[in-house]
């Protein structure tokens, strides 16, 4: 090549020269920063990709902040709940010595209020003072705020966790498919002789009964045993009207038999003229009789009788004696002791009429009498009837029978709270088992109601109720075995729903657990009323993940521990307070009550905070620093340079600069070849 304007070996080794010293400059570069990509140049793709690993580190690094903080401040209020624990046990044991008042003096119960009462001041202190970073953790500042008050059926609330998403807000509907039940076995009157007993005791005297045709219609003649027949005769001397007689206990019946005959109402009048006597038709009595009737047909019957019936108020069963008295006049006495009626009859006639008898009787404290017939219906029309001693009965007709057990018993009743054995003799009554078995219901659990019929009934609702009746022995003559609707019975738990999620149930509380809500609640007892409330906000929420959105944020519930808002079903705190109705002079065993339920909710309010720490936060914890390796491993992969490829890169542009400047300066002496043509 012999032309000097273009110099081509020149332009092509400057070329080769100015993409040598590129290299060369990027590989110094690359291994003065550590990075394969400096700008947006050297992999615009790879920039895309490792800018948005690294948005995504960022977040989770916080992320992982934002978790060992949450664990922080959960560890606080563990710490200071744990110091509520311990005062709480201290107060159950003052409690349950206080129940000790047979050996404590008064002065000692007083020195265990004091320390309750400094104790409840302590727990005061500590639902106030518990913060973190000036934020109070135990005031009840961290719970969720609902409209859960308002609602008259709920006793008791808990929510630990809700998610309110953007609308801030979450709507509970709560429907009750089942009231939880309490277990109960019932005891028929089988079991026992009240069922057999006449409470009224009964004295009839024997009367007849006689019908007779008067005018096509049927009368029927009622009288005492003394009355035996009726004739009918007509009146030849043409009486105004129908007259009746009873002479010897033959009834004659003389009735008008002249042109203006007398009619079957004319008869009924005549005869219930009689004393000791009810006539009456079985038609309107407008029947006409006329002399051709007078043959009419009589039959006799015995079948009704007509007495007293005696009645003993608050008694079981009555006793009534017909004697013959020594004075003129009735004379009736009771005695209380043995339930027992004594009426000796007059000497004089006149004087034993019913009326007269009852007024006697009546007269008596707490007794009453009614004239009745056989089947105990009230009768008139035989108050003058008059009685002889052998007229009566020597006893009533009520059977003189002990209320009460039929035999000998034994058996065990079993409750959820424990179990208790009862001895009873023949005749014990159903009041008395009763009391007995209620006697000792706080140790059982069971407590006994009815009447006649008597039904145990576990105290507590829910599947964890009992009652167990274990007939140990029982005498040959009783039926309390056969008696029991069943030997072993046990409660029901609420069935419920909540925003149409199947609760669970336990007595008469419900719970739901899901990923947007966690609640607890105790309704009335056997409530079966559906209600509704609204989330509105609180709850202590932590950002747990690289993105703020719900899914990756959690709210927890913190409930007040102060007095004033510890407790549940049975009562507040506080009320174990001096003064107060819980407190060792006023109620012990309420206290008890209260302090057993307080201690569980504590506790279950640190299980819950722990169990939030140890596999939330800590399995969040893990999970995030095992993520954010992996993605600074891609970015890495991504972005940062390989120092053994990017060393080898550089000596090879090293060493190409310096061959491409040689070339280029031979390049540059070939044109001076010219000259040598030119010589």
């Amino acid at each position: 090549m012999t032309r000097i304007n273009t110099n081509v070996s020149s332009l092509v080794a400057q070329n080769r020269l100015q993409s040598s010293n590129n290299d060369l400059q990027t590989s110094l570069t690359r291994l003065s920063t550590g990075l394969r990509i400096n700008s947006g140049s050297d992999d615009p793709a790879g920039l895309l990709a490792s800018e948005a690993l690294r948005s995504e580190i960022t977040g989770l690094t916080k992320s992982i902040s934002n978790t060992q903080r949450a664990s922080q401040i959960i560890s606080t209020a563990d710490s200071a709940l744990g110091q509520v624990s311990n005062l709480l046990n201290d107060i159950k044991g003052l409690v349950v010595e206080a129940g000790n008042s047979g050996a404590l003096s008064d002065d000692e119960i007083a020195a265990n209020q004091l320390q309750i009462d400094s104790s409840l001041e302590a727990i005061n202190r500590i639902a106030q003072t518990t913060t973190f970073q000036g934020r109070k953790l135990l005031d009840g500042s961290q719970d969720f705020v609902s409209t859960i008050g308002s609602v008259s059926t709920v006793k008791d609330a808990s929510i630990d966790q809700a998610k309110l998403g953007k609308t801030g807000k979450i709507d509970v509907s709560v429907d009750i498919t089942a009231a939880a039940e309490k277990a109960s076995v019932s005891i028929s009157s089988d079991a026992f002789n009240a069922a057999d007993i006449d409470p009224e005791a009964t004295n009839n005297v024997a009367t007849k009964t006689i019908d007779i045709s008067v005018g096509g219609e049927t009368v029927t003649v009622t009288g005492n045993a003394d009355f035996s027949s009726i004739t009918l005769t007509a009146d030849n001397a043409h009486a105004a009207t129908a007259s009746a007689v009873n002479t010897a206990g033959a009834i004659e019946v003389t009735f008008d038999g002249d042109s203006d005959p007398s009619d079957v109402q004319d008869v009924l009048d005549a005869l219930n003229g009689i004393e000791g006597i009810v006539a009456t038709s079985d038609g309107p009595g407008t029947g006409t009789v006329v002399t051709g009737d007078a043959a009419a047909s009589a039959n006799t019957s015995d079948g009704t009788d007509v007495g007293l019936t005696v009645t003993g108020a608050g008694l079981d069963d009555i006793t009534v004696n017909y004697t013959a008295g020594t004075d003129a006049d009735v004379v009736a006495t009771f005695d209380a002791d043995t339930n027992t009626l004594n009426v000796a009859l007059g000497t004089t006639t006149s004087n034993n009429s019913l009326t007269n008898i009852k007024s006697k009787i009546d007269a008596l404290d707490d007794l009453s009498s009614e004239i009745v017939d056989d089947a105990g219906d009230a009768l008139a029309g035989f108050g003058d009837l008059t009685v002889a001693t052998g007229d009566l009965p020597a006893e009533a007709t009520g059977t003189a029978t002990k209320a009460g057990l039929k035999d000998d018993l034994v058996f065990q009743l079993n409750g959820s709270d424990g179990a208790e054995t009862f001895n009873f003799g023949a005749g014990t009554t159903v009041d008395q088992i009763k009391a007995a078995i209620n006697l000792v219901s706080d140790s059982t659990g069971v407590s006994a109601e009815g009447t006649t019929d008597v039904t145990l009934s576990s105290d507590a609702y829910g599947s964890d109720a009992l009652v167990s009746v274990d007939v140990i022995s029982e005498g040959d003559d009783g039926a309390f075995a056969s008696s029991l609707s069943e030997t072993r019975a046990t409660g029901t738990d609420i069935k419920a729903s909540v925003n149409g999620v199947e609760a669970s149930g336990d007595g008469n509380s419900l719970s739901i657990n899901t990923a947007t809500l966690d609640l607890s609640l105790t309704v009335d007892e056997g409530s079966s009323t559906d209600f509704s409330f609204s989330i509105t906000g609180g709850g202590a929420t932590f950002q747990l993940g690289p993105e703020v959105n719900s899914q990756q944020q959690a709210s927890l519930g913190i409930s007040s521990v102060s007095t004033g808002q510890l407790g549940g079903v049975s009562g507040r705190l506080y009320e174990l307070g001096s003064g107060q109705s819980k407190s060792l002079t006023s109620d012990v065993s309420g206290a008890a009550d209260v302090i057993n339920e307080v201690i569980s909710k504590v506790a279950q309010t640190r299980g819950r905070l722990g169990s939030f720490q140890s596999t939330t936060l800590e399995s969040n914890l893990v999970s995030l620093n095992e993520t954010k390796a992996n993605l600074q491993e891609a970015e890495s992969t991504i972005r940062d340079a390989d120092f053994a490829q990017e060393s080898a890169n550089l000596t090879r542009a090293q060493i190409l600069v310096q061959s491409g400047t040689n070339v280029l300066s031979l390049a540059n002496q070939n044109p001076q070849n010219v000259l040598s043509l030119l010589r």
